[in-house]
């Protein structure tokens, strides 16, 4: 054997060529890093607190928290969340383990809380910038070295929604879904080009060619098992089991009307697809039954079913190639097989049946009603209704986002030649993720690789126009020292320099120029929210649920026993997780778009209880109705406590209107001295949220405000101007508490007679925790045998133990009013409490 030839110097000779790739893909993976960490001093703050981003970081974070407690058992139902029904958590498993387990091993067994909580902040950027690897590798597969490089430096710089989510702070799944869907892509291609360069065959499985086997079954192996992590990290990872299927079927079609054998690939899916589904069968929960959110039979069917697929349609290609049918059949009967197995799992599995059919449309059609209202649902082409570009553009750049359409286009072109298996996989992919941002902007994160991908797949054919391969090679055998650099610039073309500044320019300078604007900030909860949530934790009553104990789903069509004191918060759902979180108190509603009530198909049906229907109720009966009706309970209302802020009396209102499907009437057009415009009307100040937020609550007879937090410049001052210009109100027009705090309770009675039909007035001030002072007052007319009644919310007497230590409350005592007397009135808590009468 010749010495060159010997496995030791090929290995050594792979090394040696290797490493200068390996070194640029790490320092272009710690530039990632450093990008993403940032923004740190936004997350952890000089008093020891981490402020995580988002809303379900903090959910993450609390789930963590409870595997962490009774490690290794998880939480799978938190009757914490959505009062009083609880959710089930069908975030994977795999995300939160990854931060446990590095903890455990950080902390020796025992992380304290601040490590658990640095271990969480950094996570997500960690992972962002190991995407760099896989990225690189994809790239590589379609046009070397160079193409492979240029894909990691776009991704390790790609702003929009990947940069985010992979933020220092944004501890969510989908950094994590972006990780381990890219590396399925990349082993599923890796198999494929194996197994189609070995030319493998159904034959060689049968007589166990292990040396043929070898290296696609590994790769198909590992394939299944980066899978089976993407559906532990998203139970919706059967998207990409969608992309691989809906290539395969098109690349069968293309290699029948080419007579070329698909067993490479049937091989490849099979084995991918029954690995994937063995690993994920020991995390189905059976009660689940085919849903497609949480671990249940769903999955483990689908992959099962997958892997049939790929069996089915190499059965028929062979079948036709023994029979030699014109390939142009063959499409055919693969539509009419599918029609049959659609019928088949109607008249067997029907719930199935409808996740498939329903499934394209949730995950690829626009969302309307309140759907539309979340931000990640929404479609990242259009935005109020018009189409647009504007999101598209700042998720991936102008340009970047322009030469990624360049890239299918090419690569669309090379269908008519004979296309790799590689270039038909990530053309497909690419389109059907096109398609998934077109339907919810959220998968902006899984485009940004494709962006990544396709842009350096054009950059790396314009370097092969300049012949760079070529120059590479002079530099690597003229270059051995840094004194041989200027004689080799002398090969240098002026082509090749042309080619590189328009890469720079074009691709990689816009995408780190966007990159470094996100990197002011990571976003969540703000001061206020934060002192609102800690204030809910030291001063309302503990609700008697242990906060990090593992509890039992309750059987179907049973509710979750709470305990007595049990009781929710109510506010809108996109502050749930930081209530539950930080205020360790139960939310009424929640992200992931529970409690949140209203209309889902039209405006003919019952408008369900829940927030949405809460604040927009139009008097304090109904808003009280609907608490009330939020709790099964009869004698118990759904929330003891209302938690608003400024952004959802101004901004955010509109959302809670498009859930009920009945958003007219609350702003309409008035002239003013600019002419028309359109303002809050009566109907938005009739609301509960503007009678709370706005009003702060005055008048109210069940409802008071217990805390607020400190003011910030917002709209409340113009809609203060609005109230008081069109409908004859007297409040300061100035900026209030920007969260604030509402306590439901009974109210006292204070009762007293005076002359039939008489005027009767109660008044008092109140003084909040922000040392403002705002008037409450009443009015009621005694009846004809001169007996009046008024219901207040507000104690006169202060806090007592075991309650609310509100430190909003009266500064003396109501003064009720009528004729030209006065009388004052004490309230004490227990009166306010228990609805006890006064008379006065």
């Amino acid at each position: 054997m010749n010495s060159e030839d010997h496995p030791a110097s090929v290995f050594k000779d792979k090394i040696k060529s290797s490493w200068p790739y390996a070194l640029a893909v790490s320092i272009i993976g710690l530039l990632a890093l450093w990008i993403r960490i940032l923004p740190s001093k936004s997350v952890f703050l000089g008093n020891g607190f981490v402020r995580f981003g988002g809303n379900d970081p903090w959910y993450h974070m609390r789930t963590v928290n409870a595997l962490l407690a009774n490690y290794p058992n998880r939480m799978f139902f938190n009757p914490m969340t959505n009062y009083p029904n609880g959710n089930f958590i069908h975030f994977g498993p795999l995300f939160d383990q990854m931060i446990a387990i590095t903890s455990l091993i950080l902390g020796l067994g025992n992380p304290s809380q601040g490590l658990v909580n640095w271990v969480g902040a950094y996570f997500p950027a960690v992972l962002g910038a190991l995407t760099v690897i896989p990225v690189y590798y994809l790239g590589k597969c379609l046009g070397g070295h160079k193409t492979g490089i240029l894909a990691a430096i776009l991704i390790a710089f790609a702003p929009g929604q990947f940069l985010s989510r992979s933020m220092i702070g944004f501890t969510d799944h989908h950094v994590a879904e972006t990780f381990f869907s890219t590396f399925f892509i990349l082993f599923f291609m890796l198999a494929l080009i194996s197994a189609k360069k070995k030319g493998l065959r159904f034959e060689h499985v049968i007589n166990k060619e292990w040396k043929v086997l070898k290296e696609p079954l590994i790769y198909s192996v590992i394939a299944g098992v980066m899978y089976s992590a993407y559906q532990l990290a998203w139970p919706g990872a059967s998207l990409f089991l969608f992309v691989v299927l809906v290539y395969a079927v098109f690349q069968y079609i293309l290699n029948n009307f080419r007579k070329e054998s698909s067993d490479y690939l049937g091989i490849t899916g099979i084995v991918t697809f029954l690995v994937s589904a063995i690993l994920i069968l020991p995390f189905v929960h059976p009660d689940m039954g085919f849903s497609m959110f949480y671990y249940s039979w769903f999955h483990v069917v689908t992959a099962f079913g997958a892997m049939i697929g790929f069996v089915f349609l190499s059965l028929i290609e062979r079948e036709f190639n023994r029979r030699n049918i014109k390939g142009y059949y063959y499409p055919l009967v693969i539509f009419g097989i599918g029609v049959v197995g659609l019928i088949a799992a109607k008249i067997v599995v029907p719930s199935l049946y409808s996740l498939v059919i329903t499934a394209p449309e949730a995950v690829f059609g626009i969302k309307t009603g309140g759907a539309s209202t979340i931000a990640e649902a929404s479609s990242i082409f259009y935005e109020g209704g018009a189409f647009t570009l504007s999101r598209a553009f700042g998720n991936f750049t102008t340009s970047g986002f322009l030469v990624s359409f360049l890239g299918m286009f090419i690569l669309t072109a090379s269908l008519v030649r004979k296309p790799k298996p590689e270039e038909v996989l990530v053309l497909v992919w690419s389109l059907l993720m096109l398609l998934a941002i077109y339907g919810q902007n959220r998968f902006a994160y899984y485009y940004s690789v494709n962006v990544a991908v396709l842009s350096a797949y054009v950059g790396g054919l314009l370097l092969e126009m300049v012949k760079w391969d070529q120059l590479n090679e002079k530099f690597k055998s003229s270059v051995k020292s840094l004194a041989d650099i200027p004689g080799f610039l002398k090969f240098v073309k002026i082509e090749q320099v042309i080619a590189v500044l328009a890469i720079a320019v074009v691709l990689i300078y816009p995408v780190y120029g966007s990159a470094m604007q996100l990197t002011t900030g990571t976003g969540g909860p703000d001061g206020t929210w934060i002192e609102a949530c800690l204030w809910l934790q030291s001063n309302t009553p503990d609700p008697g649920m242990d906060y990090n104990a593992i509890y039992e789903a309750p059987k179907d069509g049973q509710s979750f026993k709470y305990p007595d004191t049990a009781y929710g918060v109510m506010s809108w759902w996109d502050y749930g997780h930081w209530i539950e979180t930080i205020g360790h108190r139960m939310p009424n509603a929640n992200p992931f778009q529970a409690g949140i009530g209203g209309r889902r198909g039209s405006i003919d049906e019952v408008n369900q209880p829940g927030a949405s229907t809460f604040f927009t109720a139009q008097s304090e009966e109904e808003a009280s109705a609907v608490l009330e009706a939020v709790d099964p309970n009869p004698d118990k209302a759904g929330a003891r406590y209302i938690v608003s802020d400024v952004e959802m009396a101004t901004g955010k209102f509109y959302a809670m209107t498009a859930w009920t499907l009945d958003s007219e009437g609350y702003y309409k057009s008035y002239l003013t001295g600019s002419g028309y415009q359109s303002l809050p009307s009566k109907r938005y100040f009739d609301s509960m949220e503007s009678r709370l937020h706005i009003l702060d609550g005055n008048g109210l007879k069940q409802y008071r405000m217990v805390h607020e937090t400190w003011a910030s410049q917002t709209q409340e001052v113009g809609y203060k101007q609005v109230y008081n210009y069109l409908f004859g109100g007297s409040i300061p027009e100035t900026d209030t508490g920007y969260v604030k705090i509402f306590e439901y309770v009974k109210g006292a009675k204070i009762t007293g007679t005076t002359s039939p039909n008489e005027s009767v007035n109660i008044n008092t001030t109140i003084l909040t925790s922000q040392g403002r002072t705002f008037g409450y007052s009443q009015s009621a007319t005694s009846d004809s045998e001169g007996r009046y009644e008024f219901t207040v919310p507000y104690s006169t007497e202060g806090p007592i133990s075991g309650q609310t230590q509100f430190d909003t409350a009266p500064s003396g005592p109501y003064v009720v009013s009528y004729g030209g007397a006065t009388k004052e009135v004490k309230v004490s808590e227990e009166a306010v409490l228990k609805g006890e009468e006064v008379k006065v």
